[in-house]
This record gives structure tokens, C-alpha cells and sequence, in this order.
């Protein structure tokens, strides 16, 4: 019919605009493998003459990349914008970061994050007792030793909680997994979320004994089952805490 539009012989494309096409264009040279991890991007002004736009346009596509994590951006004389090296454990940073402003803003509970560290810690303690090396089991009790004999009002105990579960994470044999457990849990120190007594130290320590126990014994059951009890009385007694506090 002559009225009908005649349908294209090729695949449309949406055009888009300056900013996003020059953030789609260097993204996509990143992760091709044109731009080595730390190298350093052409200055603005370059970008800008390169693309044909302003260098505005340029800044906005670069601060983009900033906040996907491609690129960081060093300010000073010799700095510049980077691309990141992307390891599985700067990948966990990032996560960590992120899940840090969004419990901040109350956009999750911790509860709900400590739901989630058990799905992941549980078979990561099952399979450190499979996995783990002479050095996890070092630094486990290194750790395990410290807290045994810290105080209450030591700044350095979610430091050490931290280390003892980043550990589990490494130990599990899954680079990816430890930095989301990594992740997952930092995000709960940096505001204090939890607060912790002595009783519930006390038995938090117990606890990580245990589990030190069951990986070093090579028992992957016993481990995540400890694993999983340890977790549930953190649950437990963030909702606890939530409660009081409402």
C-alpha cells in the first residue's frame, strides 16, 4: 500500500547524546582492553578535540565512569584519569562502598544484610574446611587470639571481625566470594550499626573458636554449621537491637 512506511534494511540504532556516546565509546575502549588497568586517559582538552565536543560534555562522560568504577580520577599537576584495576578485590570495595551509603541513608536494614552474609558464609565456612592452606589457618588463629584477649572498648574489634570472615572468604577457594562476603560485611562497622556488649563478645568469640576448630579439623559440615549458628545469633540480636532502639 502506498501509504505503508517502508521498514529499513538495517538495524536502527537509538542515537544518543554527545555525553553518552563519548561515555559508551571509552567504556567500551576500556573493557576491549585499549586502555591497559592504570593507565592513563588523554587530558580533556584532548578527549574534547578527539570526539568534536565541548569539554563539559567530556567531564560528565568521564564522571560516569567514575561512578561505574572504571575510572578514577587523581586531581594535581601529575594527575589525570585512570583506569582501574579491576580485581576481584577492588571489585569488593566498590560493592562495600556502595552498600556503606545505602545503609546510611536507611534505605536497608542490617538485618537484611546479615540474612544475606548467611546464605554466603555458611558454604564459605564448608568449603574453607575443604580448601583452607597452613597460612588461613595462621592467620585464623592469629585473629581467633587477638580477640580472645582484647577489651570491650578496643577500637580494633570490627577490624579483627572483619579480617577473621574476609579470611573464611579466602580460605573458601572463591576469589568472588570473598569479596562479596568482604563487602557485605564491612558495610555493617563504619556507622557502629551494632554495638556490641561484653556477654555478646564473649560469645561471638566462642563462637569463631568454634568454627576456627571445624576448618582446621577438615569436618566442612561441622563448619558451616557453626558457621550458621554464629550467624543467627548476629541476626538475632541486630533484631533485638532494632526493636529497642524503635
Amino acid at each position: 500500500m502506498s501509504g505503508d512506511v517502508a521498514r529499513p534494511k538495517f538495524q536502527v540504532r537509538q542515537v544518543t547524546r554527545p555525553r553518552a556516546q563519548v561515555e559508551e565509546q571509552i567504556r567500551e575502549a576500556i573493557l576491549r582492553g585499549q586502555f591497559a588497568q592504570g593507565e592513563k586517559l588523554p587530558p580533556e582538552t584532548a578527549l574534547a578535540e578527539l570526539f568534536g565536543v565541548s569539554r563539559p560534555t567530556v567531564r560528565e562522560a568521564l564522571g560516569a565512569l567514575v561512578s561505574a568504577g572504571l575510572i578514577r580520577k587523581i586531581p594535581g599537576v601529575a594527575g589525570g584519569s585512570f583506569v582501574n584495576s579491576v580485581t576481584p578485590d577492588s571489585l569488593g570495595k566498590m560493592i562495600g562502598e556502595s552498600m556503606d551509603v545505602i545503609m546510611r541513608l536507611g534505605a536497608l536494614h542490617v538485618g537484611e544484610l546479615t540474612q544475606v552474609r548467611r546464605v554466603l558464609e555458611v558454604p564459605a565456612a564448608q568449603w574453607a574446611a575443604e580448601n583452607r592452606t597452613d597460612e588461613h589457618l595462621q592467620q585464623l588463629r592469629s585473629i581467633v587470639d587477638r580477640q580472645r584477649t582484647t577489651t570491650i572498648d578496643d577500637p580494633e574489634i570490627p577490624s579483627y571481625d572483619l579480617a577473621f570472615h574476609t579470611t573464611i572468604g579466602h580460605a573458601s577457594g572463591n576469589r568472588l566470594l570473598a569479596a562479596f562476603i568482604g563487602a557485605l560485611h564491612d558495610a555493617t562497622h563504619p556507622a557502629q550499626y551494632l554495638k556490641v556488649t561484653k556477654t555478646v563478645a564473649t560469645k561471638t568469640v566462642k563462637q569463631h573458636i568454634a568454627i576456627v576448630k571445624a576448618i582446621e579439623a577438615g569436618k566442612p559440615d561441622s563448619a558451616a554449621e557453626a558457621m550458621d549458628e554464629h550467624l543467627e545469633y548476629v541476626l538475632r540480636y541486630s533484631a533485638e537491637r532494632s526493636e529497642n532502639s524503635a
